[in-house]
């Protein structure tokens, strides 16, 4: 069964663009126990993930990947307490579908990235919200 996410990073940490020159990278570093537990447990090969760029101007999703490894422990560690997945490149948006513009969409409203207060880098998506940005993201700019 495919599942969806929305993964968060920071673009002076890395992007779509470092995401398409490298056509694939691991996913480590997250510290949140939630979002590890996410990664870890759920996450599987195959799986769609909304690229998601925050802290930006504007914060949206860029772009999409794929789950090519399911969770694994991150590599350096005395015990195994944090895990990570890698995930490839599959397409950049032609422009940011921010967060505006997911809050104000239909069918978006119970998104967890929508929610006041939300957080964690690593969110579940449903099949129909990971549809609906992805029809948004490929949808030509307006002039």
């Amino acid at each position: 069964m495919t599942r969806y996410w929305l993964m968060k990073c920071e673009p002076d940490t890395y992007t779509i663009d470092d995401l398409q020159r490298d056509g694939r990278t691991s996913w480590e570093g997250v510290r949140n126990y939630q979002a590890r537990n996410l990664m870890r447990d759920d996450m599987q090969v195959g799986d769609g993930v909304l690229f998601y760029a925050s802290n930006a101007d504007p914060s949206g999703v860029t772009g999409l990947a794929t789950i090519v490894r399911a969770g694994y422990p991150e590599p350096r560690q005395a015990r195994p307490v944090w895990h990570m997945v890698d995930i490839a490149f599959v397409e950049r948006f032609a422009g940011t579908v921010s967060l505006e513009t997911l809050k104000a969409t239909r069918g978006l409203a119970k998104m967890t990235v929508t929610q006041k207060g939300s957080r964690l880098s690593v969110q579940p998506a449903t099949k129909a919200e990971y549809d609906i940005v992805v029809r948004l993201g490929r949808k030509p700019a307006r002039r």
